[in-house]
């Protein structure tokens, strides 16, 4: 009886364990098929950076640059993730502490335009907006379907799944400030729309640092949970 019972005491605290480490283990992105994913959005979100740009600047639109400014961050942060893929946890926490000051810089540089753009007349091209604004949509929905099943992950993986949806949100935003401009004929809609992406940026900046910080921690605790070397939760995304 007594034996049965050790038995059964030794076979639940095994499995308390294993549920612990299960917990604890982040998908890495050390992956082939997130490798794959992250070389097709580099290159979409780089051709649509150098679009937005000639078009933000043509039309007048603080919320096409804001845009822009957004496809070249992301095209970095897709770099920065495909060159830390297989490191150490620390080198990937400390792209993702990177990327997050990276983003919030973006905000920071898009509120100002907004507060700046104030105080200079001129109404952007409502067409312009709406036209480059359809075309971007379009891609970061696609990217963002490709980019879905990888959200769940460490801070380096969740980045880049921020920046995606992102991008779908601000090109959301971009339309309706398109549509607001042309409705009546002022530039307050693309200032509003302007300021709103600057603020998401700044959110996403602040989940990504407490992400990225936390897994800092870990490895100066010891715990290296979640590194690349022997890692089975990435053969499964393979």
């Amino acid at each position: 009886m007594r034996s049965r019972l050790h038995g059964g005491a030794l076979e639940k605290g095994r499995s308390d364990m294993a549920g612990c480490c299960h917990h604890e283990t982040a998908f890495d992105g050390n992956s082939k098929a997130f490798r794959r994913v992250l070389w097709t959005v580099l290159g979409l979100n780089g051709v649509m950076f150098a679009v937005e740009l000639v078009a933000g600047v043509a039309a007048g639109s603080l919320a096409l640059l804001a845009d822009a400014g957004d496809f070249l961050g992301d095209t970095f942060t897709y770099a920065i993730s495909l060159a830390v893929l297989g490191s150490a946890l620390r080198v990937r926490a400390g792209a993702a502490l990177f990327k997050a000051f990276t983003l919030a810089a973006l905000g920071l540089f898009i509120l100002g335009a907004a507060l700046y753009r104030v105080f200079v007349l001129g109404t952007p091209d409502a067409m312009t907006m709406g036209t480059v604004g359809i075309v971007a949509l379009l891609v970061n929905l696609f990217c963002a379907l490709l980019l879905f099943r990888f959200r769940d992950g460490d801070a380096n993986v969740r980045s880049v799944w921020l920046c995606s949806r992102n991008d779908a949100i601000g090109n959301g935003a971009v339309l309706l400030a398109a549509s607001g401009v042309w409705a009546s004929g002022t530039p307050w809609p693309d200032l509003a729309v302007g300021g709103l992406m600057g603020a998401i940026f700044l959110s996403s900046a602040v989940s990504i640092l407490r992400q990225a910080l936390g897994e800092w921690r870990r490895v100066d605790s010891g715990d290296q949970a979640g590194t690349p070397k022997g890692s089975s939760i990435s053969e499964e995304k393979a």
